[in-house]
């Protein structure tokens, strides 16, 4: 079985989960970054004999809008999909018939999802570490049964995904990281911001109405020098606090 992995992953917890499913379903596993803003995803294509493994994360509920038009920039070719949407143990609500939605306007046949649960890109104490053991047992599991779907030729789901057409409104967060007195001003941002929000002149500088709140730069900080106002994550840990303190698992949906 050809796997072609697709994935928009800015802090990694995201291409963690695919790289399990894709990896349990075949050893012949090629890639394509969305998130990378010069990536290989522009005109890329996939064809009828391979399965595409399409991963993002869930912001807010929703697909990333920058994976959705990154993935709208390809053509699936007739390829089999299973979607991986990664949350970081709140709810995914929407993300997944979103995901369907986009991958199927984009030539792409969807025959299984799986949601998956990954360290929270804002609040890393929620689920942190994970994916876990259990998380790969349970990934590794979802896919030997997914791929006994595919070796039966399955073309479609069999059941509806969860979520809601129309899908719940998309709004900002306006969680913009910003530099500290710490920032060397090296760049390292500016190269991993899949919005290109980062002045490449002076990385002190981001442009909010760019930014999507993915903490790629965060993530990728070597001085640990880019984080969101204090009062504002003070803020998104106590309402995570309400919803996420309880361990939510993987799904499976065929």
């Amino acid at each position: 079985m050809n796997v072609c992995e697709i994935v928009f992953s800015p802090t990694g917890g995201t291409r963690r989960a695919a790289r399990i499913v894709a990896g349990a379903l075949s050893g012949q596993v090629r890639s394509i970054d969305l998130t990378a803003r010069a990536g290989a995803w522009r005109g890329a294509s996939c064809t009828e004999d391979e399965v595409a493994v399409i991963a993002v994360p869930s912001y807010g509920g929703r697909m990333p809008s920058l994976a959705a038009e990154r993935l709208s920039a390809m053509s699936g070719g007739g390829a089999r999909a299973v979607l991986v949407c990664v949350y970081g143990n709140r709810a995914f609500d929407d993300t997944l018939v979103e995901m369907e939605d986009v991958a199927a306007a984009a030539g792409f046949r969807v025959v299984a999802a799986v949601a998956a649960v990954a360290e929270h890109s804002i609040v890393r104490r929620y689920a942190a570490g994970r994916p876990d053991g259990e998380d790969r047992r349970r990934l590794e599991e979802y896919a030997g049964r997914i791929a006994e779907r595919l070796a039966a030729g399955a073309e479609a789901l069999m059941h509806p995904l969860p979520g809601n057409r129309p899908y719940r409104e998309s709004k900002r967060s306006g969680l913009v990281p910003l530099p500290s007195a710490a920032c060397s001003g090296c760049g390292a941002c500016v190269r991993i911001c899949p919005a290109g929000a980062i002045d490449a002149e002076d990385p002190r500088r981001v442009d909010g109405e760019k930014c999507i709140s993915c903490m790629a730069c965060t993530a990728a900080c070597p001085e640990a020098a880019r984080r969101i106002p204090s009062e504002k994550e003070a803020a998104v840990s106590a309402m995570l606090g309400k919803v996420c303190s309880e361990r939510r698992e993987c799904g499976l949906f065929l």
